[in-house]
């Protein structure tokens, strides 16, 4: 089969070569896969930057039909529509994995990176871990949904944002366009986005934000707390990588707000100790998701509650892709 791998120079690019499959276990299943996105994480594996993983498949974005079960498989039957995702297998048995935290497993395996990935013509997964794609949601679509989306989902919910209160979004990229549909949409928050891009901005105006806000020529502190009434927002999302974005974040929020990083800059932040006592302000990281998110993310997305906007390419054309 063709796969895309990191090269053995990494180097940010891929090597499409041809790559045998070993035969699999008794708890896998082999899919052949549909599509498989590009996310700037892959960029990232590709690059070295998370250490050398020379000849792994990439991906973390998959989507696949099984073609083979293994024969302890009881979870999942040939044919089903299941996903690639970078939460690829905990261990099953320490404290994160049984309460409902399983990304934060010690021993996580992550696809596209400590385990080949979705990126080639066929994939295996460990059957219980693939998550099942509706049978109304298109399998390009849902590509998005198991990275991105379902990231930026699981934000929302650690945000805890309730129906009519202000969150705010940095960043109106791939990340942002999913976290404004999913705020809006499905936890029924009211969305300012903020970006440095005007195109970015008029998208995610026309995918329903109530506000949007061109930080190259505004201050958003501002701005964001003169919609708000003057206190600020409730939470803020950051799913930009310029580290102005996430100290903005903060200092967007109205007392008692809180903050989710989602994006991963190569940098710090400059955080207030005051601030986030005498405002009683939180801060915390979100980390993909787990299999009941993405599952939960794969249905709103197939109940038209989110759509991902998606360009397709073909596997061979992986370097154009990246360097777009």
């Amino acid at each position: 089969m063709k796969a895309a791998v990191v090269r053995q120079n990494p180097d940010g690019y891929a090597d499409v070569i041809e790559k045998e499959l070993r035969p699999i276990r008794a708890n896998e299943a082999l899919l052949d896969m549909e599509y498989c996105g590009v996310c700037h994480t892959d960029l990232h594996v590709a690059a070295g930057d998370y250490g050398n993983k020379a000849g792994t498949v990439l991906g973390h974005e998959g989507i696949g039909i099984v073609k083979a079960i293994g024969s302890d498989v009881t979870s999942l039957k040939v044919g089903d529509r299941v996903s690639v995702a970078w939460f690829f297998e905990g261990c099953g048995h320490c404290e994160y994995c049984v309460s409902g935290n399983e990304t934060f497993c010690r021993e996580v395996k992550n696809a596209g990176y400590s385990v080949d990935g979705g990126m080639a013509e066929q994939a295996i997964v460990v059957a219980d871990y693939a998550v099942k794609v509706p049978q109304n949601l298109s399998p390009i679509e849902a590509s998005s949904i198991t990275c991105a989306g379902v990231t930026t989902y699981k934000a929302i919910k650690v945000s805890g944002v309730k129906p009519g209160e202000w969150q705010v979004i940095f960043g109106a990229g791939g990340l942002g366009n999913l976290a404004i549909q999913y705020a809006k949409n499905v936890f029924g928050a009211k969305v300012i986005a903020v970006d440095i891009n005007q195109d970015k901005l008029n998208l995610a105006k026309a995918i329903g934000a109530d506000v949007i806000i061109n930080s190259g020529e505004k201050d958003p502190i501002a701005a964001i707390k003169e919609v708000t009434g003057g206190l600020g927002a409730q939470s803020s999302i950051v799913c930009a990588v310029a580290r102005v974005a996430f100290e903005q974040a903060v200092a967007c929020l109205k007392p008692m707000g809180k903050m989710v990083a989602v994006a991963l800059p190569n940098t710090d932040m400059t955080l207030s100790v005051p601030t986030t006592v005498f405002d009683g302000v939180e801060v915390a990281g979100s980390l993909v998701g787990t299999r009941l998110d993405l599952a939960e993310a794969f249905q709103f997305a197939a109940e038209g509650k989110v759509k991902p906007i998606v360009a397709t390419r073909r596997l061979e054309e992986v370097n154009a892709i990246m360097m777009r």
